[in-house]
């Protein structure tokens, strides 16, 4: 019995030191990066149902950040809104900022649309 479980435990032990191995060094690895992608935050969840939820998530930073709005069921994720943020640097939209700050971050920014919903975004 030992003669046909002794390939399989040496293999199994290859396997773990490999992976072991690849963890290890990934970051010397040409290509392989720890910041694979654009920095995403989790900014508000709602649960619709018991498994339905609507998130709300800041995706990247600086100058280019874009709050999108999801609706996630099981085995499907839909974008429902896309909002360009203002830069935190823009003095013309300082006081918008902080209007939406104080109003709730998107449900501030979504009610002071639905007031003026003709007006300039």
């Amino acid at each position: 019995m030992l003669q046909n479980a002794l390939p399989a435990l040496i293999l199994l032990l290859l396997m773990v030191v490999l992976a072991w191995w690849l963890q290890r060094y990934r970051r010397h690895m040409p290509g392989a990066s720890a910041h694979g992608g654009p920095s995403l935050r989790v900014l508000n969840s709602v649960s619709l149902g018991p498994q339905q939820r609507v998130v709300t998530l800041q995706l990247s930073q600086g100058t280019q950040r874009i709050c999108l709005v999801l609706g996630v069921a099981p085995g499907s994720v839909q974008t429902l809104h896309r909002l360009e943020l203002p830069t935190e640097t823009d003095s013309a939209d300082a006081g918008a900022l902080a209007a939406t700050r104080a109003g709730g971050g998107f449900a501030g920014r979504l009610s002071q649309l639905m007031k003026a919903p003709h007006a300039p975004r």
